[in-house]
């Protein structure tokens, strides 16, 4: 993230609107409403940070702002205009044009993004053909070379040639921001592109991302639930909940003095690599479509409300020139940095009994990508496992879980052997040991409702059905933070942070002993983030070992007690969590705690 620090833009921009937002409204059916009254400009060059929990409307903006709703929603009122042109009266081929050439697009995850059929070469001279039929074949040449230049790419023949599948996750979003700049459009629209990153590729997009906009004069909008990682790439954030602005302040601003409340807690929820600290997550529950209550949809959860803020809906007011508000008693004071005493580790207390240990772990695919891994884990430890994309982490996870191929080694579990096939593990094994996935759109299925999902494991590892499956399902979506209604809903119907809980819920249903945690909180807001790594703690406590992999220091700071660092496949470092991340010995751990985002 420091990466981002002191990058020049390549020429003086001119400060015009290039995007103009106002009183744009998206409805579902019924009149009921996802965005109201959303009013806001950019300049260009200009990047601005949208945050908000999921639910709070900010996906349904971005994609708003391309004149796009999605299944089931509709854009009923407002103006969308980009370089002046309005966006919510063009049609057909004139709207598909202007969805390239006016304004860019980067979704959040570009193996879904990505046509797999086609090369990266043909890729970017397809969107050059369809958009700016102008540009002759070596006009068109020069601008790729230009482009993948710019984004830290490879312009060779033999790169143009690859496939997206045979790229790295870096790379592959290094191809989505190339596939939105090539076009030089006057606005782009990223949503949380950098999420599944690790940190070292992230602060490298971003640095990327920032340097184009300067330098080309491209305005963007970045979505994001981490207020950490946009510390340093925005100029102005804007904070959304319910589908309303509650505040927009110039980046400076905002981190000194923020002053809605919802802001204050989304800030205190974050983890950081600094400092191992309590997180509060917010409480209560963000209101659904069509639930919003009377006055300010925050007044439930907030520790300030007065009587007057559940009858009266507050309405953006200016602070300041470089910040607006819409609450009835905002914060006027700067954020005190108040030093907080560290958190101790959870199984300082607890006998430290091996529960698993592993000797000698090799896994290979069509190349060996883990190589003598040997560790161990005690009783109600939490160890991470931390590295780059490619370092080997989910296929040391995979391992222990009974889920690699092609592996070999030793695993000792409570004392005994364990298989390295979860085929030949018996049935307690494979209750006690969970994994939690990272994806949560792929690990639910979708014509199964929650209820399905979180009662199968009950009946096949327990024989419990009915009655006592529908309280221990309600039981366990309560200790996730998620009401009981959710467990009649279908995966489609919930946010990506909500998949991620019922995925969680599943694993912590069959009462297990190790749970594998792969990058489970990457998707999740950071309040959510909060309640999810205090639960995991409460659960630590109670006996439960975790093996953790993560690419956020900040999460490993605020949870592990040990830390395990791998690169290429080889263990670099290890040790106590303080002892590592205060003084790391490798120089490459080094690079990822200088990569990291912080407060």
């Amino acid at each position: 993230m420091n990466a981002i620090a002191g990058i020049e833009s390549r020429s003086p921009v001119v400060k015009a609107h290039v995007l103009q937002v106002r009183d744009l409204r998206v409805e579902l059916s019924e009149r009921i409403d996802v965005l109201s009254g959303v009013t806001f400009s950019l300049e260009a060059g200009e990047v601005l940070g949208l945050v908000g929990e999921s639910g709070s409307g900010k996906t349904t903006l971005a994609t708003a702002l391309l004149a796009h709703a999605r299944r089931g929603a509709r854009i009923v009122s407002g103006q969308v205009e980009v370089s002046g042109q309005s966006l919510l009266t063009l049609e057909g081929e004139a709207l598909r044009r202007a969805r390239g050439s006016l304004i860019g697009y980067v979704a959040q995850d570009p193996a879904t993004a990505l046509n797999p059929a086609l090369r990266i070469g043909s890729l970017l001279r397809e969107t050059l053909e369809v958009h700016q039929i102008e540009l002759d074949r070596a006009a068109q040449q020069q601008r790729i070379v230009e482009t993948l230049r710019d984004v830290g790419l490879p312009d060779d023949a033999q790169f143009l040639r690859r496939f997206p599948h045979q790229l790295s996750g870096g790379q592959q979003q290094r191809v989505m921001l190339a596939l939105a700049f090539v076009l030089r459009p006057a606005l782009i629209v990223l949503d949380e592109p950098t999420t599944a990153l690790d940190v070292t590729t992230q602060a490298h997009i971003l640095a990327t991302l920032r340097r184009l906009c300067k330098s080309l004069g491209i305005a963007a909008v970045y979505v994001s639930h981490d207020l950490a990682v946009i510390k340093d790439l925005v100029d102005r954030v804007m904070v959304m909940y319910a589908g309303r602005i509650v505040e927009v302040a110039q980046r400076e601003v905002l981190f000194h003095q923020p002053a809605h409340p919802y802001t204050r807690g989304l800030l205190a929820a974050i983890p950081d690599v600094a400092q191992r600290r309590d997180l509060p997550a917010i409480a209560g529950h963000a209101p659904a479509p069509g639930q919003r209550p009377q006055g300010c949809a925050f007044a439930p959860r907030c520790p300030r409300r007065v009587a007057a803020c559940s009858v009266v809906e507050p309405q953006l007011r200016a602070l300041s020139s470089q910040q607006r508000v819409a609450c009835l008693a905002p914060h006027l004071q700067p954020l005190q940095r108040v030093a907080q005493a560290a958190v101790a580790p959870v199984t300082d207390s607890v006998e430290r009994t091996p529960l698993l240990q592993i000797k000698d772990l090799n896994v290979a695919y069509d190349r060996q990508v883990l190589f003598d891994v040997s560790l161990h884990v005690a009783t109600g430890e939490c160890l991470a496992l931390v590295g780059e994309s490619g370092s080997g982490k989910t296929s040391l996870a995979r391992a222990v879980a009974g889920l690699g191929e092609n592996a070999e080694g030793e695993l000792l579990y409570a004392g005994g052997l364990l298989s390295l096939s979860a085929r030949q593990r018996d049935g307690a094994q494979r209750h006690q040991i969970q994994y939690i996935f990272q994806n949560p759109y792929r690990a639910l299925n979708p014509r199964q409702s929650v209820f399905q999902t979180l009662s199968a494991p009950l009946e096949h590892f327990f024989g419990i059905k009915g009655a006592a499956a529908r309280e221990r399902v309600q039981a366990v979506l309560k200790r996730v933070s998620l009401p009981a209604s959710v467990a009649d809903l279908y995966p489609h119907s919930l946010s990506g942070g909500e998949r991620q809980r019922v995925a969680i819920a599943r694993a912590l249903v069959c009462e297990p002993r190790l749970l594998i945690c792969d990058e489970i909180t990457s998707a999740l807001d950071v309040s959510v983030q909060a309640s999810i790594l205090a639960l995991l703690r409460q659960l630590q406590g109670e006996g439960l070992t975790l093996l953790f992999v993560t690419h956020d220091l900040g999460v490993v700071r605020a949870i592990a007690d040990r830390v395990l660092v791998l690169k290429s496949g080889r263990v670099v470092e290890q040790g106590r969590v303080d002892q590592v991340l205060d003084q790391p010995r490798a120089a490459y751990t080094r690079t990822l705690l200088e990569n990291s985002p912080t407060l």
